[in-house]
């Protein structure tokens, strides 16, 4: 499971606003997702042989030095002809076609795309925190009802377990996201599952 969580008030190439469909559309393919990442780590322009030596890099596990030049051809190939076209065409990136470099447009830059990649038995945040709402309610409500063990407790003594456990979990919460954000880390967030 891979939801992903966007902000963009931004324009494409065609002065239309970059609907929710296109950055999911963008977002659909894990090599778009590569290039993204990858870009928003670098200011300057990247030479699209380096950028597919990454992206193959990091499919296969390897070092980018380690890399076969078949396995990064064939990555360098379906950059040029779908990924950067696509990226592009949303005036997300820029292709110079003369010295062979892409280069991150502002659009992409303020485009800040959070990536939440979840093991199988693993839970969404959301839903962590409707858990964590749930229990709270069970607990003020038992304080009210004077049910047995909990009927010692008072109120405020629920509120402040209530504001501390949601405190956490949401300081929590900013720190892993900061670090599944593409962009923020070496390796893209996928590849630290």
């Amino acid at each position: 499971m891979l939801p992903i969580t966007t902000s963009a008030n931004e324009s494409n190439s065609n002065g239309d606003e970059l609907s929710e469909d296109d950055i999911y559309d963008v977002l659909s393919n894990r090599r778009r997702r590569f290039v993204i990442h990858a870009l928003k780590r670098k200011k300057e322009p990247v030479d699209i042989a380096e950028l597919s030596a990454h992206i193959t890099a990091w499919e296969l596990g390897f070092d980018p030095e380690e890399v076969d030049y078949e396995d990064q051809r064939s990555v360098y190939s379906t950059l040029k002809r779908t990924h950067l076209p696509n990226l592009e065409e949303k005036n997300l990136v820029t292709v110079d076609k003369e010295e062979k470099a892409v280069r991150a447009t502002s659009e992409l830059e303020s485009l800040d795309i959070y990536v939440e990649a979840l093991k199988n038995k693993e839970i969404p945040w959301s839903l962590y925190y409707v858990g964590l709402a749930g229990v709270a309610i069970a607990l003020l409500l038992a304080v009210t009802v004077e049910a047995p063990i909990f009927g010692t407790l008072e109120p405020l003594e629920v509120g402040i377990f209530t504001a501390t456990a949601f405190g956490i979990s949401s300081v929590v919460h900013h720190i892993i996201g900061r670090r599944t954000r593409l962009g923020n880390r070496e390796k893209p967030p996928e590849l630290y599952q």
